[in-house]
C-alpha cells in the first residue's frame, strides 16, 4: 500500500506539500497540486481514514516537545512559542523528551492521539520519525536542530563558536579547549566545527587532547573539565558549548581553587541569567531564545507550500571571564 512518502517521492515534493495538496489547501501552487494528484492516482494512494477523521477533529492545542526542561534556554523558547500561540487562540502543552528517543517517540504518539493542531519539536536526533504527524496532517516546526523536509528555526551555532574561540585566542590564551555535547547531535557538532574553524584561521590544529564530548548537562561538563585540568598540559581557556555544562566547568575549577577569568579563560554558549551574577561574570555566546520560539510559532500559524528554514544569529558578549588582564 502506497504511503504519503511514496507520493511525495513520485511528485518530487515534501510530505507536507502532499498533505496540504490532498486536503485542498489554497496555498499550494496549482502546478504542484496537479503533480501530487497525478502521483496519488498513479500509486493508487488512499489517505488514512482515521487520520482524516482526526484532522477534522483537531484541537487548538500545540505540543512543544523540548530536549531538556532544566536548560534555561528552553524556558525562553517556550515563552516565545506560548506568546504566539495565545495570540492565535491556541494553548501549549510542554513535553520534555530528556534527550531520550524512546520518550520523544511516545510524546509524538500522544500528539497524534490527542489530535494537536501543531508541534514544535527540538529533535533528539536527525533520525527522529515524524511520519505519523505528516500522515495525520499535523504541522511540525523543528527548533535548535533541523529535520528533513520540515520548517525549522535554527541559530548560527558554528559561527558563534568560531567567534568565541577567536576571541579567546585574540585575548592571548594559548591552549583553548572545547567542551561540546554528544557526538552526532547537530548543535554539538556545529559548535565543535566552529571551534575548529577559529583554530584553523589562526594557523593552528585541533588537538583531540583539548576536546571533550559530554551530555549537555552539569555533571557531564564537570567531568569533562576535570579530565582536561588533570592532563599533563591543561588548557588555559575553555569554550563550553552550553550553560549547564558551564556550571559543571565552574564546579570543577572551584574544586581546584581556580577561578574563571583569573586563572582560566572561559566563554560559554547561552546567556543564562546566572552568568552575570558570578564574579567575574561569564562571557557568553547569546542565542535569541525567545525569538526562536516566537519564530517557530509564526511558522506554525503561517503555513507555506514548501519547508522553510530560518537561521538566527548568535551574539558574542564579552565579560570578565575571558579577560586575562
Amino acid at each position: 500500500m502506497a504511503t504519503i512518502h511514496d507520493v511525495a517521492a513520485r511528485a518530487g515534493v515534501s510530505t507536507a506539500t502532499v498533505s496540504r495538496a490532498l486536503n485542498g489547501k489554497s496555498t499550494v501552487d496549482p502546478e504542484l497540486a496537479a503533480r501530487v494528484a497525478a502521483a496519488a492516482d498513479e500509486l493508487d494512494y488512499r489517505p488514512n481514514a482515521v487520520a482524516r477523521s482526526l484532522r477534522l477533529q483537531a484541537t487548538t492545542v500545540w505540543a512543544l516537545i523540548i530536549s531538556d526542561i532544566e536548560n534555561p534556554f528552553f524556558t525562553a523558547v517556550a515563552r516565545g512559542v506560548e506568546d504566539v500561540a495565545q495570540a492565535a487562540g491556541h494553548s501549549v502543552v510542554l513535553c520534555n523528551s530528556d534527550e531520550d528517543p524512546a520518550k520523544e517517540a511516545r510524546y509524538l504518539q500522544v500528539a497524534v492521539a490527542e489530535r494537536v493542531a501543531g508541534v514544535v519539536l527540538s529533535p533528539t536526533a536527525a533520525s527522529t520519525d515524524i511520519a505519523p504527524l505528516a500522515e495525520h496532517g499535523i504541522p511540525v516546526v523543528a527548533i535548535d536542530r533541523p529535520l528533513p523536509e520540515i520548517d525549522a528555526v535554527l541559530v548560527g551555532s558554528r559561527q558563534g563558536a568560531a567567534d568565541a574561540t577567536a576571541h579567546l585566542l585574540a585575548a592571548g590564551y594559548d591552549r583553548v579547549a572545547c567542551v561540546t555535547g554528544p557526538r552526532r547531535v547537530s548543535t554539538a557538532e556545529d559548535r565543535l566545527a566552529g571551534y575548529g574553524d577559529a583554530l584553523h584561521a589562526a594557523g593552528r590544529r585541533v588537538s583531540s587532547r583539548l576536546v571533550r564530548h559530554a551530555d549537555f548537562k552539569v555533571p557531564g561538563g564537570r567531568r569533562a573539565v576535570e579530565q582536561l585540568l588533570g592532563a599533563a598540559r591543561p588548557p588555559d581557556a575553555l569554550f563550553v558549548a552550553n550553560s549547564l555544562m558551564a556550571i559543571g566547568a565552574l564546579q570543577s575549577l572551584a574544586a581546584r581553587g581556580l577561578t574563571a577569568g583569573r586563572d582560566v579563560g572561559m566563554v560559554a554558549f547561552d546567556d543564562a541569567p546566572w552568568t552575570q551574577l558570578v564574579n567575574p561574570p561569564i562571557s557568553v555566546v547569546a542565542q535569541p531564545a525567545y525569538a526562536i520560539g516566537e519564530t517557530a510559532g509564526r511558522l506554525l500559524t503561517d503555513r507555506g507550500d514548501e519547508s522553510r528554514t530560518v537561521t538566527l544569529d548568535a551574539e558574542l558578549i564579552v565579560r570578565g571571564s575571558s579577560d586575562p588582564g
